[in-house]
């Protein structure tokens, strides 16, 4: 599996549309990549959990925009909720502990346990709790942070356990680069990118509204304010799709479960 995920995302510096025999819609797994310095591996140990991830995804899109739901995230994706905000440097023990890593994100059970744990490791400054205590989700479905989110060890479970706990996504000013790069290949959240500091924009338990399309934008509606996101670009379809290896089937690069 890491070899797949290796071999889906070249080291390259530049998005590229290539032509696929496979299917016309849907972008060549060989044709995608980062602007982000590659990494030497990434494991997917959730693949049995794709249709939660899609089903999870489905929700979000259809709270937020019900006359939209059967649109293509790569269309118009939008997410409404509200928001948990947090600094800089915020790494991936605080996101999830790694007392916590032994649980499995591939058991229902386990990956429901997971995102109750979702950044219990912040220090006591953070007064509000992310999940309240007896609970397995968040009410908050957008998490806004500042440099350096997803820093520190290479786990991926630290994207797993804010999609178990309910994020959709989140919106940093920068990524640690295997934590931006674990978030595409699991599908479990949006990544996306701020062009200013919203950690100092916005606050913990404002109304957000997060669209995604040719002008990127997140919109406070507790404060009014706009502000704009960089676009995810090739990334999307395959967050959309649920990951890296329910992406590759979608554009038949393998076989599907059915076949």
């Amino acid at each position: 599996m890491a070899a797949a995920a290796a071999a889906a995302f070249p080291a390259s510096s530049t998005f590229n549309h290539s032509s696929t025999t496979q299917n016309p819609s849907v972008p060549s797994l060989s044709s995608l990549s980062f602007s982000r310095k590659p990494v030497s591996s990434v494991s997917c140990p959730i693949r049995s959990l794709e249709s939660l991830k899609l089903n999870r995804c489905a929700r979000f899109l259809s709270a937020a925009a019900p006359s939209a739901a059967s649109s293509t995230a790569s269309a118009a994706t939008t997410f409404h909720g509200l928001c948990y905000v947090v600094g800089d440097n915020i790494d991936t023990d605080q996101i999830i502990p790694a007392e916590y890593l032994t649980l499995v994100p591939s058991n229902p059970d386990e990956y429901e346990k997971l995102g109750s744990y979702a950044l219990i490791g912040l220090p006591a400054s953070y007064q509000s709790r992310f999940v309240e205590p007896g609970a397995t989700k968040t009410k908050y479905s957008i998490v806004i942070g500042g440099d350096n989110f997803g820093c520190g060890s290479s786990r991926e479970h630290a994207p797993v356990a804010l999609g178990a706990s309910g994020v959709a996504a989140v919106v940093a000013e920068s990524y640690a680069r295997i934590f931006f790069r674990n978030s595409v290949a699991t599908g479990e959240v949006y990544p996306l990118e701020s062009e200013g500091r919203l950690c100092e924009e916005c606050s913990t338990g404002d109304v957000v509204t997060i669209e995604l399309g040719e002008d990127s934008k997140l919109i406070n509606h507790t404060t009014g304010k706009e502000y704009k996101l960089k676009p995810i670009g090739d990334a999307g379809p395959v967050i959309e799709a649920g990951g890296i290896f329910a992406y590759a089937r979608k554009a038949g690069m393998i076989p599907s479960r059915d076949a």
